[in-house]
């Protein structure tokens, strides 16, 4: 395990470099693109596939799938995915969205968008630190805040575990694709976590 943690660290400071400043540019489905990030996410789990809006949309909105609290004995993951809903020029009649990998517990809230037709520019993560001692629940990302380029901001449903990890950097333009680290479902075998870490896209 240690050793397969290494490559994910590195993989994860990759996205990192390319965050810091949106230098990172990158060719996703013909659209070039630059990544923003941010430090806390979980650290189990790989990153799946990026999944952009269609070509000449932005996200504007934003649902989360979430797992209610399990009760005592129980493994609760939490904040299971994220699913960006897409629009062009504001209009959100086109029920177009895109979505990286999801965990397979909880469900979908209801989309929050941005007003006056705004666009997603930013995230930051609620995420427990890793507790690593015997019989400790581990949940990892816990919820999610996104800022709209009108200053409003978006939040997912409010948790009791985590802290606040801080701002990504801010897309010059706006949030146009997503990618996930999630865990995979272990059943009886580990303590499940779900959703670790998030990358937006900016275009």
């Amino acid at each position: 395990r240690a050793a397969m943690l290494g490559g994910q660290v590195l993989l994860l400071l990759t996205g990192l470099a390319g965050a810091a400043g949106q230098g990172q540019e990158r060719d996703l489905g013909g659209r070039d693109a630059s990544v923003i990030a941010v430090s806390n996410g979980g650290p189990w789990g790989d990153w799946a596939w990026t999944e952009m809006c269609p070509k000449g949309s932005y996200a504007s909105g934003v649902s989360f799938k979430v797992e209610m609290p399990q009760g005592v004995m129980e493994d609760d993951t939490a904040l299971n995915g994220i699913r960006l809903h897409c629009s062009h020029d504001g209009d959100t009649s086109g029920g177009y969205t895109a979505e990286s990998q999801s965990g397979r517990w909880g469900r979908w809230s209801e989309a929050r968008w941005c007003p006056h037709r705004g666009h997603l520019v930013g995230f930051e993560l609620q995420v427990q630190v890793p507790r690593r001692k015997l019989l400790s629940d581990e949940v990892a990302a816990t919820s999610a805040r996104f800022a709209c380029s009108d200053g409003n901001i978006l939040e997912g449903p409010r948790s009791a575990w985590g802290q606040w990890g801080g701002w990504s950097p801010q897309c010059s333009g706006a949030v146009c694709g997503i990618q996930t680290r999630q865990d995979p479902a272990w059943g009886l075998k580990r303590d499940d976590t779900a959703l670790n870490d998030l990358r937006l896209f900016c275009c």
